[in-house]
């Protein structure tokens, strides 16, 4: 199985028409995802490659059973293309644009929670999902991903995310769903909602998890697997090296009072029985540890 999405996973590109949203909705076609529709007011009628362009979401839900979304709009229109999404009747979200504005970030996470429970968002700033063989929604390059499990992939980072299935592609072991959360302050799926789906999935034996520094979403995570996880774990933390008082890398990458560093996510992760690695190729020789011993 796979958590999230699978091959009945029917793709909406908001944004189809654009250079980045054609390109990365082609090539997630010919990989065998159903792109069904894309979306553009202006050019609505014609297609791309094929594939019909629609002025609204709710008119490509309604035509193609659109099931998902994804968003490649400039970040200036993230906010109305998530709401337009989410008013139009998909169930899973997208939203692969960096630079979203964290006020409206904040906005559309606390609009889809209240009036939309159903629809999960991934992202913004976020590399997709990926479950190999199966369905690929966003900028992942299919194939450095194995099909066939047994590890489930939760990752802030996006290029980390490619790193760890290319670790575990090099072992040999193949992967159910590869989740790229990313590193934005409102991320609409956090660790916990994957690791909880993971959880629950019978074909994910085990789970890689990959943080980076700031924000405290790796010590909550921690928390959880202690309490509520029974699979095992192998997690790689980005930014030991990270300088004192810096701001790296994403938004949402911000240390302060001692808190969110490398150390003490590592630490926490430690103290929930999770095997952390000092780095990518380290993680995935713990996994594939894992792997051999179940």
């Amino acid at each position: 199985m796979s958590i999230f999405v699978d091959a009945e996973t029917r793709v909406v590109y908001q944004g189809l028409t654009g250079s980045q949203g054609r390109y990365y909705g082609l090539l997630n076609r010919d990989y065998g995802t159903r792109v069904v529709a894309g979306t553009n007011p202006r050019k609505a009628g014609t297609d791309v490659d094929g594939i019909p362009v629609f002025a609204t979401v709710a008119e490509a839900v309604a035509e193609t059973g659109a099931t998902a979304s994804c968003v490649f709009i400039p970040a200036a229109g993230v906010h109305g293309a998530v709401i337009e999404a989410a008013e139009g009747g998909v169930e899973f979200i997208v939203a692969i644009t960096e630079g979203v504005p964290a006020h409206d970030e904040a906005h559309f996470y606390n609009r889809l929670r209240r009036d939309y429970p159903h629809v999960r968002l991934l992202g913004p700033n976020c590399p997709g999902i990926i479950s190999p063989g199966q369905c690929n929604i966003g900028i992942t390059a299919g194939h450095i991903a194995l099909p066939g499990g047994p590890v489930g992939i939760v990752s802030r980072s996006g290029t980390l995310t490619y790193q760890a299935l290319y670790e575990l592609r090099e072992k040999g072991i193949g992967c159910t769903t590869c989740v790229g959360i990313g590193g934005d302050p409102v991320p609409g799926t956090s660790f916990i909602d994957c690791l909880e789906a993971f959880e629950a999935d019978p074909d994910t034996k085990a789970v890689m998890m990959i943080g980076e520094i700031g924000g405290s979403a790796e010590e909550e995570a921690a928390e959880f697997i202690a309490t509520r996880m029974t699979k095992p774990i192998s997690a790689y933390v980005a930014g030991v090296t990270a300088p004192p008082g810096k701001k790296m890398g994403h938004a949402g990458a911000i240390v302060s009072g001692g808190k969110g560093t490398a150390a003490a996510k590592m630490d926490a992760l430690r103290a929930a029985g999770v095997r952390v690695g000092l780095n990518p190729t380290e993680a995935g020789e713990l996994m594939a540890d894992i792997v051999a011993g179940l």
